[in-house]
């Protein structure tokens, strides 16, 4: 410890600036007492999935965290120039998120940009609060825009029957399938997943150690064919081509770490824990499979009924 003090001294004392003084204070290492690992946010989470329920921030892989609840993830991205949300979680989700915004050394004023998977009010309904806490701008593809702004869910959902409204939002851009979002050395691409809901998105960026050791996140959408009751896609081949366009683009994504917007869709809480890889080349195909399987199934059991119920 003597050595580095001297060496400071010497610098400061011929009018050089010590390396770590021109550091961001975005961009230092958390200030918190222990380590914000994903194995902490599964041992608080453990037998806890409510859309409220708190959790601590976790860092899942280099500037990738999630600042989400036990039960709706919300990822946030870092850099040196400022930040990018991804969801909001439910209603009344705000102040969880915030707090683990600061909890994790990050000043939530830095958030630039906030995006969503889709438009439900389980992964939106905090979204206006977030804005306005923050300051940031808000980007969506065309059909999410329209909700986001109005508030209403969409009559085409699937869902639209079980869909709460929520508070409108300012959208600042729309985006097309394929456009990035970027802040920093932040670089997230917006895929059209319309599985799941009609404004369905996923995501993918990179995230890179200090050492360079890098992984494509994929933040792929939820893959389940649910729906309000009496709802038949068999009656809407419109619906039908835009799961089956979902999973396909889902099954293409770059992707080393998946993950969801719901943590039970692709096990994050067994990966977080360490019982399961967090890490897997294939996760993005072996989701997109499921999803196939299931909305086939889904299929077949129409073609055997009049009407069919909420289905998970």
């Amino acid at each position: 410890m003597s050595r580095i003090r001297t060496l400071i001294a010497l610098a400061i004392a011929v009018g050089a600036t010590p390396v770590f003084a021109s550091v961001p204070a975005s961009a230092k290492a958390p200030a918190v007492s222990t380590p914000l690992t994903p194995a902490k946010f599964a041992a608080a989470c453990a037998r806890r999935d409510g859309w409220l329920d708190p959790a601590p921030p976790a860092r899942i892989f280099a500037n990738t965290w999630d600042v989400g609840t036990c039960g709706i993830t919300v990822m946030f991205i870092t850099s040196d120039q400022g930040h990018v949300l991804v969801d909001a979680g439910a209603i009344g989700a705000a102040p969880l998120v915030l707090a683990n915004i600061r909890r994790a050394g990050f000043d939530p004023k830095d958030v630039r940009w906030i995006v969503a998977t889709h438009e439900h009010h389980d992964h939106v309904g905090a979204l206006a609060a977030l804005q306005r806490a923050t300051g940031a701008k808000v980007a969506a593809l065309a059909p999410q825009k329209a909700v986001l702004e109005t508030g209403k869910p969409n009559p085409n959902d699937p869902q639209f029957n079980g869909m709460k409204p929520i508070e409108p939002v300012r959208v600042d851009r729309t985006l097309a399938d394929g456009d990035s979002v970027v802040v920093g050395k932040i670089a997230l691409t917006a895929h059209a997943t319309p599985l799941h809901a009609p404004g369905s998105t996923s995501w993918t960026w990179q995230s890179c150690t200090t050492g360079l050791e890098c992984q494509m996140i994929a933040y792929a959408d939820s893959s389940s064919t649910i729906s309000s009751d009496g709802y038949r896609f068999s009656d809407h081949p419109d619906r039908i081509a835009g799961v089956r366009a979902g999973i396909k683009a889902i099954s293409a994504l770059p992707c080393d770490i998946l993950l969801t917007p719901h943590p039970s869709a692709s096990a994050m809480m067994e990966r977080f824990a360490g019982t399961k890889p967090l890490a897997d080349a294939s996760a993005c195909r072996n989701y997109a499979a499921g999803a196939q399987g299931k909305f086939a199934a889904r299929l077949a059991e129409e073609a055997g009924s009049k009407t069919t119920g909420i289905r998970k």
